[in-house]
């Protein structure tokens, strides 16, 4: 598969990409992602209504440079380093594939989104005044852990241990496994951790939390998680164990339950800004946005599977019930 694609429409008709360059008098927006085309359907359509309410549309007057990291996050400086040789008016990027391109240019405007600490991780110094060149959109993913075991022991008051399946070694997924080992403390149960650093770990991540008694399992943040989301729930429906996600996609796909951020929402945003730069605003001087738009949402039929009922008052919470 191409890692990237460079496609332009006019008049109906796919123009080369060296044709498309001529036609240099259309913006051009660099989509650096460190995962898949086919996990982001969503997020991109929000994306380009965010840019439709700037005024942009594709093919009209602005083209997408795709660059796909197909979750090989190794490769993520070496791709940044050829998205930006290309030369891109903005780079819009999600949180792996933006720390990337920021170390690859201080001149590119790169707009993110991420569900993790922008400050702490390093894209900005503050969330006010970005300066530099790196503005962005926060939908709070990983701090959000707390909430989510609360409202999976809600579900399942008895079990006394939790497994928790985390993409290891990133800010945002370690901040993440010390809130929930810690919320787990609080709670009385046992937080029972396996990790996960490819596709091919899930299988034997989820093998091991059954074998050490997890009574509920927790599938933890980050881009790694989201773009193997069906993996992740094929594994879960086979355990036959209660699941929580972080977010509303996983739930979408047959998931138990998710409490988390609108991601298409932040993209939307993102698609807003990267359409201010192109006509002519710094990213220095756009506040990073912080989404505060978050859901509750439960797949009652995947409750049936499961055999389990909800409280009436958790379902009275929830901010959408999947039938």
């Amino acid at each position: 598969m191409q890692r990237r694609e460079f496609i332009m429409l006019l008049g109906g008709a796919a123009l080369a990409p060296h044709a498309a360059r001529a036609q240099q008098a259309m913006p051009v927006i660099g989509l650096f992602n460190s995962g898949r085309a086919a996990t982001q359907t969503k997020n991109l359509a929000a994306l380009r209504d965010g840019l439709k309410e700037a005024d942009f549309v594709e093919g009209r007057n602005v083209v997408f440079d795709f660059t796909w990291g197909e979750n090989q996050f190794d490769r993520l400086p070496a791709l940044a380093a050829e998205q930006v040789a290309r030369k891109p008016t903005v780079i819009v990027s999600n949180t792996l594939a933006a720390l990337a391109a920021k170390k690859a240019t201080a001149t590119v405007p790169i707009v993110f989104t991420t569900g993790s600490d922008p400050v702490r991780d390093g894209l900005v110094p503050t969330l006010n005044r970005p300066g530099g060149n790196v503005t962005g959109v926060v939908f709070i993913s990983g701090a959000l852990g707390a909430k989510r075991l609360e409202l999976l022991r809600q579900l399942v008051p008895k079990a006394q241990s939790i497994g928790i399946v985390v993409y290891p070694n990133t800010p945002e997924t370690d901040a993440e496994r010390a809130d929930l080992e810690r919320a787990a403390a609080t709670l009385g149960v046992a937080a029972v951790v396996a990790e996960v650093r490819s596709s091919g770990d899930i299988e034997g991540a989820f093998r091991s939390l059954a074998e050490r008694g997890a009574g509920a399992l927790y599938v933890g943040a980050g881009p790694f998680m989201f773009n193997n989301r069906e993996r992740l729930i094929a594994q879960a429906t086979r355990a036959a164990v209660p699941t929580m996600y972080t977010t509303r996609e996983f739930v979408e796909a047959g998931g138990l339950i998710s409490y988390g951020a609108n991601i298409p929402d932040a993209f939307r945003h993102a698609g807003l800004y990267a359409g201010r730069v192109i006509k002519g605003e710094k990213p220095a001087e756009l506040p990073v946005i912080q989404s505060s738009k978050f859901e509750f949402v439960i797949n009652l039929k995947t409750a049936k599977a499961l055999g389990l009922e909800f409280h009436p008052q958790l379902l009275a919470t929830a901010d959408e019930v999947i039938e």
